[in-house]
């Protein structure tokens, strides 16, 4: 990664951070197999996992810093089996936690304890909506099965549901029928992941999508989201050039520009692209604490020094937090305060986490000493 850089400052150029959303990786062990795993988990017990106190101990640390939703992931989170008494722990702190399973685990006991703690939401992934392919892409056979079987239990218990999918050419074809199927479970949103080849998911970069498509799909979703409204919230993720698109769209619409949200539920809310070291982070399961699970360069290591002090201090975080250090065509958008182009795809193509988002079509107005002010 280059750290350093020749541009200096402009007024708006610096990101004040706001933690809003913590990704935990609280085990990397996983029942499944899955073509895109950007953790290439596999079964078993994986060495220096943090242990129940240490979480606990995390968590007093991210109190410390703020209220954000704790997502606990993995890996499968429900194959760790203290699972419930460190997100008992989190909500008894005040804060919310959600999960984030392949639904396979999700027995009608586990529904229950989600609603005893609260889990305030369970997301359950399907990239497909056809029962040979969702098992194929997820390594297992009865994956699909098993999926639906958990949401089952999760809607009974009166758990409330998302749907995430990760989008490849694969199952582009397929988005409206995976938003139907998401409809009809009674998902609150839908989460479109896009790819970032990293892991696992490296075998998949022969089907990662385009720019074009990429661009296909994220107006695909402004315009569902503006059909369907309340019903169903969409959230896509590795996709920061979302909000480029809205603000787009919505100025040729002759709407008035906002980020999109769905009403005042916390976890309805897009704020800005890229939210890592800004609004968001993500901590490994031996306690490693990076922009994003995507993005694999470390910031801290809660070992050696509280989260707190990795969330306030860590020079990688102040980094991303300062939009002069991005470059190439990113560096000069007029959209780059909302969007930030994808840090993660950046540095698995480039090498450079704060090279241009290489899955852009757009190209910006602005030039490099007319650019005084960026999108609010």
């Amino acid at each position: 990664m280059t750290t350093e850089t020749s541009n200096q400052s402009r007024p708006g150029d610096i990101i004040t951070p706001r933690l809003q959303l913590v990704a935990w990786e609280i085990t990397r062990s996983c029942n499944l197999y899955c073509s895109h795993c950007r953790a290439s988990a596999t079964h078993g017990q994986y060495s220096g996992e943090l242990s129940t106190e240490e979480c606990y101990r995390v968590i007093d640390e991210i109190v410390e810093v703020g209220k954000p939703i704790i997502i606990l992931t993995g890996g499968e989170p429900l194959a760790r089996q203290d699972v419930w008494q460190i997100a008992q722990y989190a909500v008894s702190k005040g804060l919310k936690a959600v999960m984030g399973s392949n639904g396979t685990l999700v027995t009608a006991e586990a529904a229950a304890k989600m609603k005893e703690i609260p889990i305030s939401r369970l997301a359950i992934s399907l990239d497909f909506p056809i029962d040979k392919l969702q098992d194929n892409f997820r390594g297992q056979a009865g994956a699909f099965e098993a999926a639906l079987a958990g949401i089952a239990n999760a809607r009974q218990a009166g758990v409330e549901l998302q749907i995430n999918s990760t989008i490849t050419k694969l199952n582009m074809p397929y988005l409206d029928e995976l938003l139907a199927l998401s409809l009809k479970v009674g998902a609150v949103a839908y989460h479109p992941f896009f790819l970032v080849p990293t892991g696992r998911g490296k075998g998949l970069e022969a089907v990662e999508l385009s720019p074009d498509e990429y661009e296909q799909a994220l107006n695909w979703i402004y315009e569902k989201q503006a059909e369907l409204g309340d019903r169903i919230f969409f959230k896509p993720t590795d996709a920061p050039h979302y909000l480029r698109v809205v603000r787009q769209r919505d100025k040729q619409n002759g709407k008035i520009q906002a980020a999109p949200g769905g009403g005042h539920h916390p976890g309805h809310a897009i704020s800005r692209g890229c939210l890592a070291g800004t609004g968001f982070c993500f901590i490994s399961h031996r306690g490693k604490v990076q922009g994003c699970g995507y993005l694999d360069i470390e910031a801290g290591d809660i070992r050696k020094e509280s989260f707190s002090q990795i969330w306030t201090n860590s020079s990688f975080f102040c980094q991303l937090r300062d939009l002069s250090n991005i470059k190439g065509k990113c560096g000069i958008c007029e959209y780059k305060r909302i969007c930030g182009g994808c840090r993660a795809r950046a540095y698995e193509t480039t090498g450079d986490c704060l090279e241009a988002e290489p899955y852009c079509i757009y190209q910006p107005v602005a030039r490099p000493r007319d650019l005084t002010r960026v999108e609010d």
